[in-house]
């Protein structure tokens, strides 16, 4: 980008993020629901055999018994090749991370690795149709999607005889239907809940719906959660915690590797929490970075980028974090950064460097691809400028490094940041996930296996 470009763009971003943006857009969507006298509506997109919809599937009859809302059911194909540029690899660790997260939320997944059957998946379409058509969604979904995930092809036989079920012209009718609505109200995923001009995706950002909802009024008198509190409100869908109970004496640390991106803002809003959570328990915190997905070549669209952004204002004021002036570090100044990444884990502040290039990026608008700007990043980072700039644009070997985390993220079945592996002694991978929301699965592992060593 040019001089002005940049100067200008965090500013937009800025003002686009912002709470008071926020708000005035939620107050105008309410203002036209109120003009009009429609109910609250909630939108909710589903895709038959995408685990995360079978989450969110568990909580809707509750949804709307729990709130004043209409729910307005869609069923949806599965995102597009831009959307999910790894697509084999996105559904078996969605199959592995549902089964991971589910007893968190007081849910349950099954842990099976193959796919449901096809034939399954189109009967299984053709029965939520006919829900979606009798009014039936609500009620019908996580029975229907349970049996279909636990390959119970009796069950669903009896579903669609219960139920009914459309023919399969009709089903694909609806879903191409679903899919264009989503498309039109601006998302791609399944899982995704849609009110007054915002998304909320599955059971991991519900709470964000539910808040939004409460400050409308629109919990139902007399509604409780069934087990946890977020903020002092009674919700159905707050994060989980890991638990704080004592640990135990542990004879050795727990290696824990963080995969992140420079360019990714979850990557961001994740980095403080994990190097907190390396200080609170015995952890030996190994930083794995690797390039954007851009830079290696892989399309993020313009409607998943934009997604990104909003959510991630929202994700990074749960943690208390900056968040929203934005000047894309992408191309030069991710690379004039990991010139001086050796450098900086030579002199023992490596992580700072990672912390204070993101930050300013993503929360203070600097140009970090300017002499000015990385200069800023490498004091900021408790670094001395004068020695930084010896180091600085040269290509020391840090994109093999770098190539060869993106091959040891590929091995672990995954592809996006950040993401985080525990070993065990030998060097083994024993558990793997991704994502800044699910750190306190992270901590949860971690606490559960140290127990487990000292008993």
């Amino acid at each position: 980008m040019s001089s002005p470009v940049r100067w200008i763009a965090p500013r937009l971003m800025a003002a686009y993020t912002s709470p008071r943006t926020r708000a005035a857009r939620r107050a105008i969507a309410e203002w036209r629901r109120r003009s009009t006298r429609r109910p609250h509506q909630v939108h909710y997109f589903h895709q038959v055999d995408d685990p995360y919809s079978q989450l969110a599937a568990q909580l809707l009859e509750r949804l709307v018994t729990h709130y004043d809302v209409d729910l307005v059911a869609h069923l949806v194909g599965p995102p597009s090749d831009a959307a999910a540029p790894e697509r084999a690899r996105l559904e078996a660790f969605a199959r592995k991370d549902a089964a991971d997260v589910a007893p968190g939320y007081g849910l349950v997944f099954p842990r099976r690795e193959t796919a449901p059957a096809a034939a399954d998946v189109q009967l299984a379409a053709r029965v939520l149709a006919a829900a979606i058509a009798g009014g039936r969604f609500a009620s019908a979904a996580a029975a229907v999607g349970s049996a279909l995930f636990d390959g119970d092809r009796a069950s669903l036989a009896r579903f669609a005889d219960l139920v009914g079920a459309t023919g399969d012209e009709e089903a694909r009718a609806a879903i191409e239907a679903g899919s264009a609505e989503r498309q039109r109200r601006g998302h791609y995923l399944g899982a995704m809940f849609w009110y007054g001009g915002e998304w909320y995706w599955g059971v991991d950002r519900l709470h964000h719906l539910e808040r939004r909802l409460v400050a409308l009024g629109a919990r139902r008198a007399g509604a409780h959660a069934d087990s946890h509190a977020d903020s002092g409100l009674a919700l159905l869908a707050p994060r989980p915690g890991p638990g704080r109970d004592p640990l135990p004496p542990s004879r050795e640390r727990v290696v824990l590797e963080c995969f992140a991106s420079l360019r990714s803002p979850y990557s961001y809003i994740a980095l403080e929490r994990t190097f907190d959570l390396a200080r609170r328990l015995p952890v030996a915190l190994v930083l794995r970075p690797v390039l954007p997905m851009v830079m290696r070549g892989l399309p993020v669209p313009r409607e998943k980028q934009l997604y990104i952004v909003l959510d991630t204002k929202r994700e990074a004021e749960d943690a208390g974090v900056p968040f929203g002036c934005v000047c894309d570090p992408v191309g030069r100044p991710v690379e004039r950064c990991f010139s001086l990444y050796r450098w900086a884990r030579e002199r023992g502040r490596a992580g700072e460097l990672l912390l204070s290039f993101t930050s300013a990026a993503f929360a203070q608008g600097i140009d970090t691809g300017s002499d000015a700007g990385i200069r800023i990043v490498v004091e900021q980072a408790g670094l001395p400028w004068r020695e930084a700039r010896e180091h600085l644009d040269r290509d020391d070997g840090w994109r093999a490094e770098l190539e060869a985390n993106r091959e040891a993220l590929f091995a672990l079945g995954l592809w996006g940041v950040p993401s985080y592996c525990l070993r065990d002694a030998t060097g083994a991978a024993v558990f793997a996930t991704w994502g800044q929301d699910r750190l306190w699965l992270v901590e949860a592992e971690i606490r559960r296996r140290l127990a487990l060593e000292c008993r």
